[in-house]
């Protein structure tokens, strides 16, 4: 819920080698890789970083970085890679392709995901005009999108409405902002009830017992604030299989290096060349513009992992150096006492 919370040499990549890049005879050849990423590594991160490989990755990353945004589509195109987005986005692109295919040569990597799955939500609350700083906002709707990483899909969708206890009736604002009626809210189930509807979906998709997963949100609130209140209003428990998260916008940000202010749902969008598909604040469609970009980046080389956490109900970051896991399977949490 967004609302409330230089001159270039012609052709550098020919002189990328030969094995990944159809190149002129005589050209020097050199190879690339990502080492940009404040701390995080790829699935060689365990090597020696002296290895002679990691030499030729840094002098074509040189090459990249001296191209102009035409050469760099151009060179895109010939690997059939997507050649939308802003310049630092496509050399980014194209560094990781050529990353993927180096470490594969060398290591046979999978370039796989962190997580089978990732679920993507986007809550919709109640709200007043102006954010009034007292005001207690409740989840009116629970969206998940769910991304198949290994086929880079959204493999399946679950959006269900909640009614409100504390203010039952919703704000005109509200009503405008997110498009949800009175009728709708005052027809649906209570949060415990959509909740626990929640948790049976998860686990009919296997989710953390078959297959590894992760939450994924565009922003801390989502869990942090409005599913903390919520569960308190609801006199139930945090569910632990949203105890971890990932924060979209840190690892967009992280990732292209753009700062704070450049990772807003639409921005970010607009920088990977897209356009936002559907109702800006309907829940379900944040959720799956949100997806979007996360397939994108996962496309462009990112390693999404967990990087948030709620602990004591207080948001912490968790470190890149953190041992990898998935979340739990889903349980329904316990009323409180």
């Amino acid at each position: 819920m967004e609302e409330q919370k230089e001159n270039r040499p012609q052709a550098a990549l020919d002189e990328a080698p030969a094995a990944l890049a159809a190149c002129p005879p005589g050209r020097q050849h050199c190879r690339i890789s990502d080492q940009e990423t404040n701390g995080k590594t790829s699935a060689a991160s365990s090597n020696d970083f002296s290895d002679p490989i990691y030499k030729e990755i840094a002098i074509t990353n040189g090459y990249i970085n001296r191209m102009t945004r035409e050469e760099l589509r151009s060179k895109l195109a010939e690997f059939k890679l997507e050649t939308r987005g802003v310049k630092d986005v496509l050399k980014k692109r194209l560094k990781n392709y050529y990353k993927k295919q180096k470490l594969m040569q060398k290591e046979h990597t999978s370039g796989n995901s962190c997580y089978d799955y990732i679920c993507v939500v986007d809550f919709e609350a109640t709200c007043e005009e102006g954010n009034p700083p007292e005001f207690v906002h409740e989840i009116i709707e629970f969206p998940v999108v769910l991304v198949n990483t290994r086929t880079l899909e959204i493999e399946d969708t679950f959006q269900q409405y909640v009614k409100p206890e504390i203010n039952p009736k919703l704000s005109n604002f509200c009503i405008s902002l997110t498009g949800i009626t009175q009728d709708i809210v005052d027809k649906a189930d209570t949060f415990p009830q959509v909740l626990q509807n929640v948790v049976e979906w998860m686990r009919q998709r296997e989710l953390g017992t078959k297959y590894s997963y992760s939450m994924l949100t565009d922003g801390s609130w989502d869990m942090s604030k409005f599913l903390n209140i919520q569960c308190r209003i609801s006199r139930i428990k945090y569910p632990s299989f949203a105890k971890k998260w990932i924060n979209i916008r840190k690892s967009y940000g992280n990732f292209y290096k753009v700062p704070r202010n450049q990772t807003k749902l639409t921005i970010m969008l607009e920088n990977l060349g897209m356009n936002y598909d559907g109702r800006p604040h309907s829940g379900l469609d944040d959720s799956k513009n949100i997806a979007r970009i996360a397939i994108r980046m996962l496309q462009d080389g990112c390693d999404l992992r967990v990087n948030e956490r709620i602990h004591g109900g207080q948001l912490m970051t968790v470190s890149s150096s953190v041992p990898l896991e998935g979340a739990p399977a889903p349980q329904m949490p316990r009323y409180r006492n």
